[in-house]
């Protein structure tokens, strides 16, 4: 068996390519020092460990002695986990996009040995198809290139730099306009699937930043319409088969336009963020069905992904093994589907029949469209029934058939857990942890569940004592078995400082308010380009980076200047410091005409913009926070969607140190020795009060 270089690193996805017959380096000075000396191209190879056909491209071409051998011959090949660098990924993704109009992973990049990228693509077959050249045939023609053309290959592997950094450039240009959030607005209700949810055609991802700002937009304008096309979308997803009806939580997106096949890999990012999602879904319509979904995604991340000490892995595989008897072969969800007969087996009658009933189960399978053969004969859940319409097709009381679902449920969950499970990936990131820690915090107060406090507590003290130097106020990326590592992104600090304030606005812990303004000032230092505003994705003085970029594209994870801006001004709220308002207010400038010209690609920034347009609303309660009394009114306050205000919660331990942030604190005290609420607007107060029933009118 073959060993290469990456032996020795932490990432699962490097360690999957550590025994091919490539001599792969990973990204670093050894492999630049390689390429230099000997003067060859270097091929990049970017992907991450769940990613399907990163997984295919291996198979077929990095575990082949020939191809290998050509690309050990002509190149020094380096491999990248994405979700390790995103740094990387952005710079040579920015490249592939523009060069070939689309992009992807595996992402294959061929460069200079300075690094510069002279020819891209994504996934190439082992031969000629697809109306693809084959991976051998390109490797051939650029290593015939770079012997016969290296000086052409060089000059406009320069030009193409040029143009990339240009295409980068963020800087103010003409103002913000209030108008750009109507026209976000049309802009996703032209796209909306009024019969299906979602946004666009197949395939269909969820995009919560979408609903984020939908949900903030209605609240403001109290347009419905924004409202219900949320509403509409989260109940859809819930019911398709990209919802995992027996476990939980939600696949990465559907390949038709109905939620209904999904691609069956789940990542913790999704997950957290639709659970706010459906929680917020949940405080605007009080309806239990949003509060199921996310508790059941919540159960899910406990059960599934939650390493011992506390923090939270990143994803699982959409590929797993078929048979356990031949584990090399591993097929699309195969940890997921079922045949009727195995349903009927595991479950018996007359509730196999209920459940096949309500699950959509067909005695043949029920994929219709299946162009790659994966799921012949097998099923994927989805509610093709309510629990109402099973209990009247079958005649029978509607509490009898809600327990036998239920077991089904229970025994087909305890059947799948005995499959091989899917790869998981089990590293613990800082940024995509912020998000569980966020959604976990509110899900804790706002469904009155503790078990998801004590989580978010625990994965916060996590990457508190593992992942963050308290001295250089610094955080790490990357935590994987003792060893964490990476100087973090922009994303990290500004994901990991807004769970610091949920936590805080949930649990009042003030070290998480003092430690969320050290992040702040130390993400300014490290990332803010104070002369043209916003931040850069990245610290300077990395010589292997090309170029230093800001991120502005929400996608399917929110962008660190997005996050960022409403973290400023949710502490500017919170402290009354100019500084950080000031530079939010530079941050929205700087994107201003990505904002104007096309809002719907940075629907979280609208969601920063909106909150800086507001009156957020300072609610201040005095008292001791573990009291009946102050339980009831936190229990007004979290019932309620108010996602343009602030919340401090003033005791004996936090007065000293948030007075020092806002000196009115000092006057405020409970009244009749009850925990007291302050409502306020810029810091202008109505009359204090301790009953539930009148802060509810106030927070009106």
């Amino acid at each position: 068996m073959h060993t290469n270089r990456l032996i020795h690193e932490k990432s699962p996805y490097l360690l999957q390519h550590a025994h091919n017959p490539v001599d792969w380096y990973a990204w670093g000075p050894e492999a630049f020092e390689a390429a230099r000396k000997e003067n060859k191209p270097i091929f990049l190879s970017i992907g991450y460990s769940t990613c399907h056909w990163c997984h295919v491209m291996e198979r077929e071409s990095f575990e082949n002695e020939q191809i290998a051998a050509i690309l050990n011959k002509y190149f020094v090949a380096i491999k990248v986990d994405r979700e390790e660098r995103p740094d990387v990924d952005r710079i040579y993704m920015a490249y592939v996009q523009a060069s070939t109009g689309g992009g992807g992973w595996p992402m294959s990049v061929w460069l200079t040995p300075d690094l510069k990228p002279f020819l891209g693509g994504t996934y190439f077959p082992p031969e000629n198809r697809y109306g693809r050249a084959g991976f051998p045939a390109v490797l051939e023609r650029v290593a015939e290139a770079w012997r016969t053309d290296r000086q052409k290959i060089v000059e406009s592997s320069a030009e193409v730099l040029a143009h990339l950094e240009q295409a980068a450039e963020v800087a103010p240009a003409g103002g913000l306009d209030p108008n750009a959030l109507q026209a976000g607005f049309l802009q996703f209700r032209r796209s909306f699937d009024s019969t299906s949810g979602g946004f666009g055609g197949a395939p269909k991802f969820p995009r919560p930043v979408t609903l984020n700002f939908l949900l903030r937009y209605s609240l403001r304008t109290h347009n419905e319409e924004a409202r219900d096309m949320v509403l509409a979308t989260l109940r859809a997803m819930a019911k398709g088969g990209m919802h995992d009806q027996l476990g939980g939580g939600f696949h990465r997106y559907s390949v038709d336009e109905r939620w209904f096949v999904p691609h069956f890999e789940k990542m913790l990012y999704d997950q957290a963020q639709l659970a706010i999602s459906y929680i917020e879904a949940y405080q605007i319509t009080h309806d239990a069905f949003f509060a199921g979904v996310a508790r059941r995604i919540f159960d899910y991340v406990l059960r599934d992904m939650t390493d011992k000490d506390g923090g939270f892995y990143s994803a699982e595989d959409a590929d797993s093994v078929i048979d356990p008897a031949k584990p090399e072969v591993k097929g699309e969800g195969a940890y997921y589907v079922w045949t009727h007969t195995e349903i009927k087996h595991v479950v018996g009658e007359p509730a196999s029949s209920w459940f096949s009933f309500r699950y959509g189960i067909g005695p043949h399978g029920n994929v219709e469209s299946d162009p790659h053969d994966e799921f012949t004969g097998k099923n994927i859940l989805f509610e093709a029934h309510t629990v109402e319409e099973t209990a009247r097709r079958f005649s029978l009381p509607l509490a009898g058939v809600e327990r036998g679902l239920a077991e089904a449920m229970e025994k087909l969950l305890a059947a799948r857990s005995k499959r091989v499970r899917p790869h998981l990936d089990d590293k613990v990131l800082t940024a995509w942890n912020g998000l569980m820690i966020s959604a976990l915090g509110k899900g804790g107060a706002i469904l009155s569940e503790p078990r998801y406090s004590a989580a978010a507590t625990r994965a916060a003290e996590f990457i508190l004592n593992r992942m963050y130097e308290a001295k250089t106020g610094s955080l790490l990326r990357r935590y994987r078995q003792q060893d964490a590592a990476i100087p973090g992104f922009l994303d990290d600090y500004a994901l990991f400082t807004q769970a610091l304030l949920d936590l805080y606005e949930m649990q009042f812990d003030i070290r998480y308010l003092e430690t969320a303004v050290k992040l702040a000032a130390k993400q300014s230092e490290l990332f803010e380009d104070r002369q043209h505003g916003g931040f850069f994705s990245t610290a300077g003085g990395d010589s292997s980076l090309l170029m230093r970029m800001k991120d502005d594209y929400d996608g399917a994870e929110p962008s660190g200047n997005s996050i960022a801006a409403l973290n400023l001004l949710r502490l500017a709220q919170m402290t009354d410091r100019h500084d950080l308002r000031e530079s939010a207010e530079r941050t929205l400038a700087a994107f201003a005409s990505r904002i104007s010209s096309m809002p719907s690609g940075v629907p979280q920034m609208l969601v920063a913009y909106e909150f800086s347009l507001s009156k957020p609303k300072q609610v201040i309660l005095v008292g001791a926070p573990s009291t009946a009394n102050a339980q009831e009114m936190l229990r007004v306050l979290h019932e309620r969607f108010m996602p343009d205000r602030i919340v401090l919660f003033v005791d004996e331990s936090s007065r000293k140190a948030l007075a020092g942030y806002l000196p009115v604190i000092e006057t405020m005290s409970a009244v009749h020795d009850k925990t007291t609420a302050y409502v306020c607007e810029n810091y202008t107060c109505k009359l204090p009060t301790a009953d539930a029933g009148k802060f509810a009118e106030l927070l009106q």
